[in-house]
């Protein structure tokens, strides 16, 4: 199978436009579910979001979201084939989406191209860029879909971090948890963890640096994400 093989699941991305990420592998492992009983991954793409908060919360009800039908055909076939075939998905835009139910974490890896060429890859397209999903309507989204306690998230490159953190200002979120990335120690930070909360309190900043001087996994990556690379 042409795809990701990690410690207890295996990610089919042969039709899914965007592919197995560290950007999403950090959300995964980064994300706050300890008092998480009902999570929603929005644009779940291949469903590895899905997968890896399940595994780290085999108790908690994880639903998923995804506009794109040959994506939600992987995400459909990666969790019927994993060990939690419960996860639900739905085909839909998060903007039409209703639910009774008000999740207590709602997570994406959304896209964030607001002003580049587009490519002939429609798919692709949609996955990358904000025309589908605007940072706007993800935040709107996980609003209506909330509740007071309820936290949103997401990663993004730290400029787009930065519009983000504006427009969960405006519509009366906290940035309560943020983790800067870099690739090395000797480069600046290119993607935000965030974490977001309709209470506010002191935001928690932390730092993480992926690879050491010599190009192997940091320490600290190891620590975040040794539960899922099936050689870590």
């Amino acid at each position: 199978m042409s795809g990701f093989v990690f410690k207890q699941f295996k990610v089919a991305q042969t039709r899914s436009a965007m592919k197995v990420s560290t950007d999403g592998i950090l959300l995964g492992a980064w994300a706050d579910l300890v008092t998480a009983q009902r999570l929603l991954d929005v644009g779940t793409g291949t469903g590895l979001l899905a997968l890896m908060c399940k595994q780290r919360k085999p108790c908690m009800a994880v639903s998923a979201v995804e506009i794109d039908e040959n994506a939600c055909a992987d995400a459909q076939q990666n969790f019927a084939n994993s060990p939690w075939p419960d996860i639900a998905l739905v085909q839909k835009a998060i903007q039409q989406v209703n639910s009774i139910t008000e999740f207590d974490v709602v997570i994406s890896n959304p896209p964030y191209f607001n002003a580049s060429l587009k490519g002939d890859d429609q798919a692709r397209n949609t996955a990358r860029h904000t025309d589908s999903l605007s940072f706007s309507e993800l935040i709107s989204a996980f609003k209506r879909l909330s509740h007071e306690k309820s936290f949103l998230n997401v990663i993004l490159p730290c400029p787009e971090a930065q519009q983000f953190i504006t427009q969960a200002q405006l519509q009366d979120l906290h940035l309560v948890r943020h983790c800067l990335v870099n690739t090395t120690k000797a480069k600046a930070p290119s993607r935000s963890l965030m974490c977001f909360a309709y209470q506010a309190r002191s935001c928690e900043l932390t730092h993480l640096t992926i690879h050491g001087e010599a190009g192997q996994y940091s320490d600290e990556y190891i620590a975040l994400c040794k539960d899922f690379y099936l050689k870590m």
